[in-house]
């Protein structure tokens, strides 16, 4: 079984909304060393993509673009147009999350999340089915990966009534999607990370040890833990997974044990 070619990216195109630095950037790094060519990024500060870029190395292409706005979408699907004739591999990773008391919950705390985090991903991959479906038409399919939050399957303690309503939206729509662009060889599927460090995860970025104790795996996940889902989604090893989020969390949604229930045993 040749397994460069089971999980290598030579050649692939791809582009990673919000890829200048947090889970977006553990991802742009996942694709460069499974060898795509060239791996655009985009966010609305051109310094910020600059000193990525820099550091990423010159496969990596800096768009400015703000996709929370349909014109910033549009803008951003005829630029790539003008620069390539295909895409093999769209990462749908840049969010945003507000919190507030229930009472005092802002609309604008609502808009701006869920237009980010759910309204964002549908308009962007419909704007980019030309070139998904061009890269599709080789025979191998096109992958699109939205990057949804273990939020959108668990309740977590927070008041982030958008973000966690945003990125349950977010799973459910991937299986639509996904349902949708098979048809075309597109194939659709989510990661749903848990705790990872970045400026919206700052107990994971800031105080690790004690984010750990909440992780059954007993630590925080890695650059390595990103890119290897990502990987494994956007190449030849998950083609036949269509419509899946997969959750990358160290066990925090499907092996915590609940202490409420003891010791209690099965019977």
């Amino acid at each position: 079984m040749d397994l460069e070619g089971l999980f290598g990216l030579g050649g692939r195109i791809a582009l990673v909304t919000g890829g200048s630095r947090g889970i977006g950037r553990m991802v742009v790094e996942g694709l460069l060393a499974a060898g795509c060519s060239r791996v655009y990024i985009c966010a609305r500060k051109q310094e910020q993509l600059d000193a990525a870029a820099a550091e990423l190395g010159e496969r990596v292409v800096p768009l400015v673009a703000d996709i929370g706005k349909i014109e910033g979408i549009d803008a951003l699907a005829a630029e790539l147009s003008r620069r390539e004739e295909r895409l093999d591999i769209l990462v749908n990773n840049a969010g945003a999350a507000w919190g507030a008391p229930f009472d005092s919950f802002p609309e604008a705390g609502w808009d701006k999340v869920v237009t980010l985090n759910m309204k964002a991903p549908f308009f962007l991959t419909q704007k980019l089915h030309g070139l998904l479906r061009n890269a599709a038409a080789s025979g191998r399919p096109a992958k699109v990966i939205n990057i949804a939050s273990i939020d959108g399957l668990r309740v977590n303690p927070w008041e982030t009534y958008s973000y966690q309503a945003s990125k349950a939206g977010l799973i459910h729509l991937t299986r639509r999607m996904a349902a949708r662009l098979i048809a075309d060889n597109i194939v659709v599927n989510g990661i749903a990370p848990g705790a990872f460090p970045s400026d919206m995860n700052r107990a994971a970025r800031d105080a690790p040890e004690v984010a750990a104790q909440a992780i059954p795996a007993r630590r925080t996940g890695t650059a390595e833990d990103m890119a290897a889902g990502a990987v494994y989604l956007a190449s030849r090893a998950g083609d036949y997974v269509v419509g899946t989020t997969l959750a990358i969390d160290g066990g925090m949604v499907d092996a915590q044990a609940s202490a409420s229930f003891g010791n209690a045993g099965g019977g």
